[in-house]
């Protein structure tokens, strides 16, 4: 179950249908709320506000995810030297030899 609930979590495809749905589904909850008058019970006031609650702490630990992956990600690029790579390759594949410094 752990691991099930890991895949989800990491499928960000996923992620957004489900939340795209929670969001169409409490706003169609507004209209039947007002016209069975649920928002006139403090039971669904307290757990609608929990459920915000939760939803928008859930929210902000997904996004805080976000932020640390791509802060690695650059951290990682930023330990990179594309460019002495990219000589490297074409050393060893052409056979040109590095130039020598200029003596002044």
């Amino acid at each position: 179950m752990k691991s099930l609930w890991a895949s989800v979590q990491g499928d960000p495809v996923f992620m957004r249908r489900v939340n795209g749905w929670l969001a169409v589904f409490w706003v169609a909850m507004i209209p039947v709320s007002i016209a069975t008058h649920w928002v006139n019970s403090v039971v669904y006031v307290s757990a609608l506000s929990l459920w915000a609650l939760v939803s928008g702490h859930w929210s902000a630990w997904q996004a805080a995810r976000v932020e640390v992956k791509q802060e690695e990600d650059a951290a990682k690029l930023a330990d990179e030297d594309v460019a002495a790579d990219v000589v490297d390759a074409l050393i060893e594949r052409t056979g040109i030899e590095p130039a020598s410094p200029a003596s002044p």
